[in-house]
């Protein structure tokens, strides 16, 4: 696996793979790797000849007084495990040269950016399409995957694509749970062993969500249960619990597919989930 730092030198080790005819896998990550992460090199494996897996915390989808200068880093930890994966390369850009003095312009995601976790925290998801556009460019993928575990992120990644007419496929991976339910996520690392136990309220409010849901089909009583199971949970500090269009992230149209999301903070830690549920009718995904 090569390690590469610069812009540069990634363009010139990839543009010579294009040239003998392979093509180009991208995961972006920002590190403290984890088995969720990891199941989307392999997908990018698959589907790639050649698989670029960038470690990058991006100062700009972090707001006022959130935790980047504390959010978990690992660079020998997670190399390791790229290696073992069989990642070709590891993009490792420092902040200063992904975003230069004087670098003023960024991209926005419009009003899908500014619901549920966008109203939460404010500019996070234009900080996403500017890294992210930044990344397809230097990179310039054939496929780049993504996670279903944030799950606003990948609706707004795909308006991005669509809207700004990048010719990269997609592929979202399933959500990586650990045996007890709980999402796997780099700052589950901030639980301590009864914030974790305390955390399980966001997949079990999904799973009374999406029951009850099957018995009313109704998406108001999902969302009050979830709602109700969170503000009844200890140490749990709700922020929202809704069902939503997994692409619009407005409320879902009529017999189509419905997400359930939750976010909430347990001690100092925002966490967040979702599912996707299906219709008894048999509509939706």
């Amino acid at each position: 696996m090569r390690v590469v730092r610069l812009v540069d030198e990634l363009r010139a080790v990839l543009d010579e793979h294009r040239r003998n005819g392979l093509s180009v896998g991208l995961v972006p990550t920002m590190g403290a790797l984890h088995a969720g992460h990891l199941s989307l090199v392999r997908r990018a494996r698959h589907s790639s000849d050649v698989v670029v897996v960038s470690v990058f915390v991006n100062p700009r989808q972090f707001g006022e007084g959130e935790d980047f200068e504390r959010y978990p880093r690992d660079t020998e930890g997670d190399l390791e495990l790229l290696e073992g994966e069989r990642a070709d390369v590891a993009f490792l850009p420092s902040v200063d040269h992904m975003y230069p003095p004087g670098a003023t312009v960024g991209v926005t995601a419009g009003s899908i950016g500014d619901r549920f976790e966008g109203a939460d925290r404010p500019g996070h998801f234009d900080g996403v399409c500017t890294v992210v556009t930044k990344l397809f460019n230097i990179v310039e993928p054939d496929f780049a995957v993504f996670g279903q575990k944030d799950a606003q992120q990948v609706a707004v990644v795909k308006r991005l694509v669509n809207d700004l007419d990048f010719a990269i496929e997609l592929d979202v991976a399933p959500i990586v749970r650990e045996g007890d339910g709980l999402a796997m996520s780099s700052r589950n690392v901030y639980l301590t062993a009864e914030q974790r136990d305390q955390a399980l309220a966001l997949s079990r409010s999904l799973e009374v969500g999406r029951d009850a849901f099957d018995q009313s089909d109704d998406l108001q009583i999902a969302e009050k249960t979830m709602l109700e199971h969170l503000r009844n949970a200890v140490g749990v500090d709700v922020a929202y619990a809704a069902a939503v269009d997994p692409d619009t992230f407005e409320a879902p149209l009529p017999g189509g597919a419905v997400l359930l999301i939750v976010a909430a903070r347990v001690g100092q830690t925002r966490l967040i989930d979702n599912l996707l549920i299906v219709r008894t009718d048999g509509r939706g995904d």
